[in-house]
């Protein structure tokens, strides 16, 4: 048993059982966002691209966030939010992918976009971070009101993960309703996630520095007079600390990495039916964290061994094993697909 293995307090599910040559958890992660997978979700996702239409939401605080509303000929009367991970959005593949199979199956897909991300750098003036947890919760509210009477249920992919697991926390507080929450390899401590960006394999922190760079560039084109990103150098760390200390409300970098972690008892008000799938291979979010989750009757946790970042492939052509597990959920056929609770 290997030392992740041992420190992980939930039982390995053994029901992902990728070829060996997919085993590897760097080609997991980079395939769950690679062009080698765009082309093919692309054309199987044109009814869902063909049927949406774009709305702004009201977030409350003058905040505006775009997202994309499907809706499919024949209706089951539910929603489905799907969330992008950190500089991802509403048209990454994995996206696209899972949102299609929903719409497939009769849902209202909502793609929603988060702040700076997608093509909204103009909406709204300040920049993102990533515990602008306010403006999310706004925006499920305005989708309850755009579909009243339908519990809403939300599908997120890391950072979006992350996200939906604290606007589910605070579900009872602002008065949401939320039918479950569904969260693939979300970020759990966020300083841990850092350090793994910055060590686990070269290639991860200079592809992020690059996409977010292209992100700065957008934001300071939107609106320049407000920013200069001229002086902001280095890697994640050094930029992260930079644009904390110059454009948020935290004193530090520590302050604001923990503004945003879930561990702790962070998910302890949980009411809402949460489910997380992670992977102990997955190398930008450390298994150790699941140890310090709150431990709550509405949360279970599933945790494969193979899997990577978001990955979770075992064919080229097929559905990944996180969409079957979403899937099953929505269907209420989770049964063996279900880890347990600790």
């Amino acid at each position: 048993m290997d030392v992740s293995t041992a420190a992980c307090p939930y039982p390995v599910n053994e029901a992902f059982r990728p070829p060996l040559w997919l085993r590897n958890p760097h080609v997991q992660s980079i395939l769950a966002t690679t062009f080698v997978r765009r082309a093919r979700i692309e054309r199987r996702a044109a009814p869902l691209v063909g049927a949406q239409r774009e709305l702004l939401l009201e977030c409350g605080a003058g905040v505006r966030l775009q997202c994309f509303v499907s809706s499919p000929a024949r209706s089951t009367g539910r929603t489905a939010l799907v969330l992008h991970g950190w500089e991802g959005s509403a048209e990454s593949i994995y996206v696209l992918s899972l949102a299609q199979l929903l719409f497939e199956r009769g849902f209202e897909v909502v793609r929603l976009n988060l702040r700076d991300h997608g093509d909204t750098h103009h909406l709204n003036r300040d920049l993102f971070h990533s515990c602008r947890l306010p403006e999310v919760i706004g925006a499920v509210q305005a989708l309850q009101a755009h579909f009243p009477g339908r519990p809403l249920s939300g599908v997120g992919f890391s950072l979006g993960g992350n996200f939906l697991l604290r606007v589910a926390a605070a579900a009872r507080e602002s008065s949401l309703d939320l039918a479950r929450i569904i969260a693939i390899s979300p970020v759990l401590e966020p300083a841990e996630t850092l350090v793994a960006l910055e060590t686990a394999m070269p290639g991860y922190q200079g592809y992020f520095v690059r996409k977010w760079w292209r992100s700065l560039r957008k934001k300071q084109a939107a609106w320049p007079g407000s920013y200069d990103f001229a002086k902001v150098r280095g890697g994640l760390r050094a930029m992260t600390a930079e644009l904390v200390r110059r454009h948020s409300e935290f004193a530090t970098l520590e302050d604001y990495l923990n503004g945003y972690s879930i561990t702790g008892e962070r998910l302890a008000s949980l009411t809402v039916p949460a489910h997380i799938l992670t992977s102990l291979d997955d190398p930008m979010i450390p298994a150790g964290g699941l140890a310090r989750l709150a431990r709550s009757a509405a949360l279970t946790v599933t945790v494969t061994r193979h899997g990577g970042h978001c990955g979770f492939i075992d064919s080229l052509a097929g559905l990944t094993f996180a969409e079957r597990f979403v899937l099953g959920l929505m269907a209420e056929e989770a049964g063996g697909l279900c880890g347990g609770r600790a």
